[in-house]
């Protein structure tokens, strides 16, 4: 128990004391991973107090949090949850989380807690029966300042990347090496489908250390539906979208890229759409500096489809044209702050990284996205993903 008095005596200040507080697995929830540096798959009580952050492990992860996490502290739960039996009278397994955090709180006089919008709610009403009050951090999240990244996360950020690219690099010759057959792909003898190029895809990504779930690979009209990840047999002449973030297993990071390609010959449509998306992305990448808005940069993108005479609409069948923001804030998650669409005006700020992807989709043409990362800076930005924009595969 010597961690624990240490704890309280360290930290003993009473109620005015900013406190937040955590029940996550940090492989799974990216404030976790970012407040400890170390992936752990089962939830676990933290605390930041004025902020010193405190850890409570169990025996099975108690050695490695010491060694490879970043917490101030780390409290052993075994200990700590015996302690708590006698107190409280109770059995041993008996002893949950609500009582070791009720605890860590009284004990120091603490009654407030701030805490994420995906808190617990279980745990949000026991605790409340406890006369905890409970605060949800909102939009801005329990630590905002995850937005910005340092050197090494930006590295981490490009190692992501250059997973996406090898799994590109590995779709791309699979589409090249097809042969055309009555309007199918054929690879090795079989049909080239969806699912055999995201498999090339997830084991280019594993040689680079990362994992990559979600491909998408989709053609023709499945291609205009940004999130569908495609199926079945792939298409000569159709528009291909493949998107790939892998998240890099030993940071915890992603990156994330899309290209569009086309094996075999682009009607004048095809290649009008192609070249609208890429010209798009260029405007917003032109604006994007610290300062400006993320529907500053949205907006640039929109006004070259609107001007090229690329109209969104609501159909019978959903909606077609530019139907997504330009772009998201990428680091332990794949979405996060900042963002780039209408009503976004916070200006962004340096170092913080941002997807700029713009697309189109039609389904009579086909759908086109064009995606990179970039890290923002004070006269511009600085590239993180690095690949080709050459699509027609004749």
């Amino acid at each position: 128990m010597k961690d624990l008095k240490n704890f309280y005596k360290s930290t003993q200040r009473g109620e005015g004391v900013s406190v937040k507080l955590l029940f996550a697995a940090s492989e799974y929830n990216a404030d976790m991973r970012w407040l400890g540096n170390v992936s752990v798959p089962d939830p676990f009580i933290a605390l930041v107090i004025d902020g010193e952050s405190i850890a409570v492990a169990s025996a099975l992860e108690y050695g490695r949090m010491l060694r490879e996490g970043s917490f101030t502290k780390v409290l052993a739960e075994r200990p700590l949850k015996e302690a708590l039996a006698k107190r409280l009278n109770k059995p041993l397994m008996r002893v949950d989380a609500v009582d070791v955090i009720h605890f860590l709180l009284r004990k120091r006089g603490l009654s407030r807690v701030q805490v994420s919008d995906d808190f617990p709610s279980a745990l949000t009403l026991a605790l409340r029966k406890k006369k905890i009050l409970i605060e949800c951090a909102g939009k801005a999240g329990l630590f905002p300042q995850r937005m910005i990244k340092t050197a090494e996360q930006l590295k981490a950020i490009r190692k992501g990347n250059a997973a996406s690219a090898a799994g590109m690099r590995a779709a791309e010759a699979l589409l090249r090496e097809a042969t055309i057959r009555k309007g199918r792909l054929y690879h090795g003898g079989s049909v080239l489908t969806s699912e055999r190029v995201r498999y090339a895809i997830e084991l280019a990504c594993l040689e680079q250390d990362a994992v990559s779930s979600h491909v998408i690979v989709a053609g023709g009209k499945q291609a205009c539906d940004p999130h569908a990840v495609g199926t079945g047999p792939l298409r000569a002449n159709e528009l291909i979208i493949i998107d790939i973030f892998p998240r890099h297993r030993r940071s915890g990071y992603h990156g994330d890229m899309t290209r569009t390609f086309l094996r075999g010959k682009a009607s004048e449509a095809q290649q009008a759409l192609v070249a609208a998306v890429r010209k798009a992305q260029k405007a917003a990448l032109a604006v994007l500096r610290s300062g400006v808005s993320g529907e500053d940069v949205h907006v640039a993108a929109a006004d070259v489809f609107q001007s090229g005479g690329w109209e969104t609409r609501a159909t019978k069948d959903g909606y077609e044209g530019f139907i997504h923001s330009t772009g998201h804030g990428l680091g332990l998650e794949v979405h996060e702050a900042p963002t780039l669409r209408p009503g976004s005006d916070d200006p962004l700020p340096v170092n913080a990284v941002v997807t700029v992807e713009p697309g189109l989709y039609y389904p009579h043409i086909g759908g086109a996205r064009i995606e990179d990362v970039v890290a923002i800076k004070e006269d511009g930005y600085q590239l993180l993903s690095r690949y080709h924009y050459r699509w027609e595969l004749l």
